[in-house]
């Protein structure tokens, strides 16, 4: 069954792909990133998942998805999307999994989190994107996206978001965030970003 539902996830991210395609995308990225060859730890907020997967990717990133039946759905897809994925959760196989985040990013690969997950509360960051940061000598670099056409999910515990086909997308990547600052710290950072984002939209 297990095998199954990878096959069809692997399908779902061809169409995934073929639907990022359409979307209009406009970028900001933070002076202070240009240049900066240290790998990045790309931190953002669950829901804009969606949206920020129409950013194309500087270098070969991989991902935390959780081993939930949810996470095989959403690795397939990311595979499919050209993500190299590590599987595992604060609940289960968290170590094995920082430890394998820890030596992709030694070997150069950014790495993306969301830093609320896996579930919640939204918008609280935890500090395992800062702690890999400072293990691999990486930026922590804040992301957020915003939409002008598509749907919000309000019932949904990270208000889900979804940008309908053809719409405009704006995705901005904002100043590394101090290793050693609190997790309050990033969220704002983050937050920042997404206001930085919609006003790109105006």
């Amino acid at each position: 069954m297990t095998r199954v539902r990878g096959a069809l996830a692997l399908v779902l991210g061809l169409f995934v792909r073929l639907w990022l395609a359409t979307l209009r995308v406009r970028l900001s990225v933070a002076p202070e990133l240009a240049g900066l060859r240290t790998p990045w730890v790309l931190s953002f907020f669950h829901g804009q998942q969606f949206p920020l997967l129409a950013w194309k990717k500087r270098a070969r990133t991989s991902v935390l998805v959780s081993l939930s039946s949810d996470g095989t759905w959403l690795a397939g897809v990311l595979r499919a999307l050209g993500f190299r994925v590590v599987r595992g959760s604060s609940s289960r196989g968290g170590a094995r999994a920082v430890a394998s985040l820890v030596r992709r990013g030694k070997a150069g690969d950014d790495l993306a989190f969301a830093v609320d997950g896996p579930k919640g509360p939204a918008e609280r960051a935890k500090p395992g994107a800062a702690y890999v940061a400072g293990r691999i000598g990486g930026a922590l670099v804040p992301m957020a996206a915003a939409i002008a056409w598509g749907k919000t999910f309000p019932r949904a515990w990270d208000s889900f978001t979804l940008a309908y086909p053809l719409s405009r997308v704006a995705i901005v990547l904002g100043p590394p965030v101090d290793l050693d600052a609190p997790p309050a710290r990033l969220e704002e950072a983050i937050r920042v970003a997404s206001a930085e984002a919609h006003n790109l939209l105006k």
